[in-house]
């Protein structure tokens, strides 16, 4: 079992890089905004409820995958190294893989800002992410 965290800024190309890497092996591509989506048309992303069900879906999928007999997947995360809650988040999810006997692997992607927020309006993005489809609202964020 491998998992492997891409990790950067906004619109740097995580969920491209994954697609990409995912096309290329068996690993199983999970972009941070596939639960964020999910969640969002009951709950606004800020709110406390929908961090909460975020949380909860992503764990029980980083659960059931770290038992199962899968290759690997990989996670796409905005890591703000800043906050002591998202290293220990980080620390959590890696413990989850590294528990079950799995590799764990770290890639960070970088940008400039200008190329991030061209990216930020790409068909690619907005086709995947229906949250950032108000583009305002995204930059902003």
């Amino acid at each position: 079992m491998k998992f492997i965290l891409i990790f950067g800024p906004q619109a740097v190309g995580k969920m491209t890089v994954g697609q990409e890497l995912a096309k290329l092996t068996d690993l199983k591509n999970f972009h941070n905004h596939m639960t964020i989506d999910l969640v969002s048309p009951f709950f606004d992303y800020s709110t406390k409820e929908a961090k909460r069900l975020v949380s909860l879906f992503r764990n029980e999928i980083f659960e059931e995958v770290s038992k199962s007999d899968l290759y690997g997947m990989i996670f796409t995360y905005v890591w703000a190294f800043d906050l002591q809650s998202d290293w220990e988040y980080i620390n959590h999810v890696v413990s989850i893989f590294e528990s079950k006997g799995a590799a764990v692997y770290f890639v960070e992607l970088e940008a400039e800002l200008d190329e991030r927020l061209e990216r930020n309006k790409s068909p690619h993005r907005l086709e995947h992410k229906p949250k950032k489809r108000d583009i305002e609202w995204s930059e902003k964020n």
